[in-house]
């Protein structure tokens, strides 16, 4: 089949089932990685990206040609560079400087214009904070005002998690024959989190978030220490698990070298939460994650250091 787009191509990733990371931590249950890092942008956020971009455009909230600005930790970012050269308008990414610098080369090799913020005082590279978040927030929306652009609202645009309720969550259901019992994600927006239990819950999946066990961390794209997620209003969550910097680490890695699928920071946290669940509350269950991003992300971070 000869797709009209690579925007075409967002979508339908495999899922895995990892035996070996099951033997090797002798787990009783089964763990099950969706691998959106194969995503044309190497992200799950391609998915929120396309969809944005597209609802947006077929409400005329976007119009032809018009400019689009986000903040982003380099995922979302990289999705809507991707989506919005295809389809023809210019796109600024704002970002934190403390974000990996892959990130911004990526973008802007692929033709965004990428506004880099310097982080707040204190913090420190590699570990983006809330205080962060906020700086790069007004920035975004300077910007639009300025360029009179489209403002592709990550954390509060609705198609963001309906992106995940249309598209991850029945994709996972249906990969898996239905026997998936339990669900968790990294939290950053929430849009994968809140759309893919949308539709998993009223299935009987337990869906979970996970969080960094501190503020200052180094698992990008998330735990920003932010109470207002409007993706997760209504959302009855099992539960939430923090995972820790070390954590996140020890289990990208061990992702890696067992099964040969090259994931970042949070899809290192998402396998440590996931393999948590099947030690405590979903053991002899089946629990399901995403790896959200590529390992390729942070080859400047500690993530491979001495790796």
């Amino acid at each position: 089949m000869i797709l009209p787009s690579v925007v075409e191509a967002i979508g339908d990733t495999p899922l895995v089932e990892l035996r070996r990371i099951r033997d090797a931590l002798e787990l009783e249950g089964r763990l099950l990685a969706k691998l959106d890092n194969l995503l044309p942008g190497y992200s799950k956020k391609d998915r929120a990206a396309r969809a944005v971009i597209e609802e947006a455009r077929a409400s005329g909230a976007l119009a032809g040609g018009q400019p689009v600005v986000e903040l982003t930790s380099g995922n979302m970012g990289t999705g809507l560079a991707i989506v919005c050269g295809v389809l023809g308008h210019p796109f600024v990414a704002v970002m934190s400087e403390g974000n990996s610098p892959e990130r911004a080369r990526m973008m802007r090799s692929l033709g965004a214009e990428v506004v880099l913020v310097p982080q707040a005082e204190g913090s420190r590279p590699g570990e983006v904070s809330g205080r962060d978040l906020a700086l790069v927030e007004e920035a975004a929306q300077r910007l639009t005002a300025e360029r009179g652009a489209f403002r592709a609202d990550q954390f509060r645009v609705p198609a963001n998690p309906r992106a995940h309720e249309t598209g991850t969550a029945p994709e996972i259901w249906e990969q898996s024959g239905g026997t998936v019992t339990a669900f968790c994600d990294f939290i950053g927006s929430g849009g994968t989190l809140g759309g893919t239990a949308r539709f998993l819950g009223p299935k009987g999946v337990r869906c979970y978030g996970v969080d960094p066990d501190r503020a200052d961390h180094p698992i990008q794209g998330g735990g920003y220490d932010m109470s207002d997620l409007p993706h997760l209003d209504g959302i009855d969550l099992a539960g939430r698990l923090t995972v820790s910097g070390e954590d996140a680490r020890f289990h990208a890695r061990l992702l890696a070298r067992r099964e040969g699928i090259f994931g970042g920071y949070s899809a290192g946290a998402n396998l440590a939460a996931a393999c948590r669940l099947l030690q405590g509350p979903e053991k002899g269950g089946t629990v399901a994650f995403v790896v959200c991003d590529s390992g390729l992300k942070y080859l400047s971070t500690d993530l491979w250091e001495g790796a």
